[in-house]
């Protein structure tokens, strides 16, 4: 288990960023981990269910849950995944590729990041 040796919330930037030791440093978006929660709302116990619109999403706040994860809040008012130091380190790892697959599935599904643009609205 990697546990970050430091963590910090940039609100102006909405990025989260976790540092294991003096040279493995990573920042995560906002976006990026909400889109990526664990919490059943997102994980569909199993069957995973496409975020859309969360560009414009923040990270309000994080607390420590026990001594084995964070608790974030996000803007948009979820707050129900706990992100353990295992998942986080994975998210950390595996961002670049999280991301390609997640635009991928968007552009599949014919969905957005920006919640103001609906489908009709990509068609045109």
């Amino acid at each position: 288990m990697r546990i970050p040796t430091q963590i910090k919330l940039r609100k102006t930037s909405k990025m989260l960023e976790l540092e294991y030791g003096a040279d493995e440093r990573y920042s995560l978006p906002a976006e990026f981990l909400r889109v990526h929660s664990p919490s059943a709302e997102v994980q569909g116990h199993g069957n995973p269910i496409l975020q859309t619109g969360k560009i414009n999403v923040a990270l309000e706040g994080i607390e420590p849950a026990g001594q084995y994860a964070l608790k974030l809040t996000f803007s948009d008012g979820h707050d129900s995944g706990l992100y353990t130091w295992d998942y986080l380190y994975q998210l950390a790892t595996n961002q670049q590729q999280l991301w390609s697959d997640y635009l991928g599935a968007l552009a599949t599904a014919g969905k957005s990041r920006d919640p103001d643009i609906s489908p009709v609205k990509l068609m045109l």
